[in-house]
């Protein structure tokens, strides 16, 4: 008998994972404008926009070669899709899975012109579970090191 339950929960444990890594993100309810992002309350995301964790990223290049930078530093970390628009739509959303277990977080981005220059929010969200180990919070900030910004 406990051979038998040891295995069953070892067969549960091993197709976790696999419930994670296709678990459906779907854009029209995950692509959202970081810019008007509602905090979950929990310790799973991370906002940079007005009233987040930190205030909207200023930088002196135009909207579009700004978001045109980020999605190439998006794109070229494993795990990570876009779900929903385009850089040159000024507005994408991203979903990015962790290697081991695929848990999937979606990452919003928007820029806008701001002046001579723009101005970006980044809202990055975990969806599954309470905290996320600074893992949404450490994405945005290598992102955002990634670009010319303040």
């Amino acid at each position: 008998m406990i051979r038998r339950t040891l295995l069953v929960a070892l067969g549960a444990a091993a197709a976790l994972p696999q419930g994670f890594r296709r678990a459906r993100m779907p854009p029209d309810i995950w692509h959202v404008d970081p810019f008007d992002g509602t905090r979950t309350g929990r310790s799973n995301d991370y906002l940079v926009a007005d009233g987040g964790d930190r205030p909207p990223a200023v930088s002196p290049i135009a909207p579009l070669d700004l978001m045109r930078r980020l999605d190439k530093a998006a794109m070229a970390e494993p795990g990570t899709e876009r779900i929903a628009g385009t850089p040159d739509d000024l507005w994408v959303t991203y979903v990015q899975r962790s290697r081991l277990m695929g848990f999937p977080d979606a990452i919003s981005v928007r820029a806008m012109a701001d002046g001579t220059g723009s101005r970006m929010a980044i809202f990055s969200r975990s969806r599954f579970g309470q905290s996320d180990l600074g893992v949404n919070a450490a994405r945005v900030e290598r992102w955002l090191a990634a670009l010319p910004v303040g």
